[in-house]
């Protein structure tokens, strides 16, 4: 699996993490000898899609390069409970500084991925492609996306940036959808143009102004059928609102193409993990 984050960003988020735990010293550090060395362990203690990898050898190299990280496992296996991960080793004091950093990382990232895994099964066999949001936790955006491609998701816009998406106060400022897609056009920028609609009539106003993708925000299943027939692949629909495990699975049936939920990366419930020292 290719990681979509460079080496710069995870160590920046790394910094920041450590600058806010650490401090300017880890006090019970000191009280462990300044030459000892350790080893230890980390076992996921519940079934966990893994991910964080690169955050977790990270924290540690930016301690103390004599840490070694062995891992057993990669991003985006799927972990049984009681599984171990990697084995941790060297200066004993980098390692229990680390080691709420660098599990923090792990186990939200695991999380993200976990989640998009369990929506990514339900809709198996359907044509539709499960999507994150920008609801991410701040800071850990770019983290929190390529959690979601390593349970099987796909993501959407990394920010404002690289995509448009016109949403209700959009078009409510620039006067009309048909407006607000021609202005999205004349910046020239080679970029997907989207627009957020509630009613068919506004799916109809978005495909006769040429949008490239149009958003079903809380239409109901019949809705969703109505405007699956209405656009016919002329471009892309996705389903937005009011989606959960239970409801998944018929909102893919709909037809739609794409289906986000922002609850990925939002609804986090960190997954169980411990790093244990072993003895002598």
């Amino acid at each position: 699996m290719t990681l979509p984050v460079s080496d710069r960003a995870i160590r920046e988020s790394v910094r920041i993490a450590l600058a806010e735990d650490v401090g300017p010293g880890d006090l019970t550090a000191q009280l462990v000898p300044e030459n000892a060395t350790c080893r230890a362990h980390v076992i996921c203690k519940e079934t966990a899609i893994l991910c964080g990898q690169a955050w977790f050898d990270a924290t540690f190299a930016a301690l103390d390069g004599d840490v070694r990280v062995q891992w057993q496992v990669a991003d985006g296996d799927n972990i049984p409970a009681g599984t171990r991960l990697c084995t941790v080793s060297g200066p004993s004091r980098a390692i229990l500084t680390g080691e709420r950093t660098a599990l923090n990382f792990l186990q939200t990232l695991s999380a993200t991925a976990t989640r998009t895994r369990e929506y990514v099964e339900a809709i198996a066999g359907t044509r539709a492609h499960i999507l994150d949001t920008r609801k991410t936790l701040p800071g850990l955006r770019l983290a929190q996306k390529y959690a979601v491609t390593c349970g099987g998701g796909h993501n959407h816009r990394l920010g404002l940036y690289d995509a448009v998406l016109i949403k209700e106060n959009h078009i409510m400022a620039a006067g009309s959808i048909a407006a607000a897609v021609a202005r999205a056009r004349d910046l020239g920028e080679q970029v997907p143009v989207e627009v957020e609609t509630e009613t068919l009539d506004e799916v109809r106003q978005a495909l006769e102004a040429g949008a490239d993708i149009i958003m079903l925000d809380d239409f109901t299943l019949d809705g969703m059928k109505e405007a699956v027939a209405l656009v016919n692949g002329a471009c892309l629909l996705e389903a937005s609102g009011g989606v959960d495990l239970n409801s998944i699975r018929a909102i893919a049936a709909t037809g739609v193409d794409r289906i986000s939920i922002g609850g990925l990366t939002k609804h986090v419930q960190a997954v169980d993990l411990s790093l244990r020292l072993e003895g002598e």
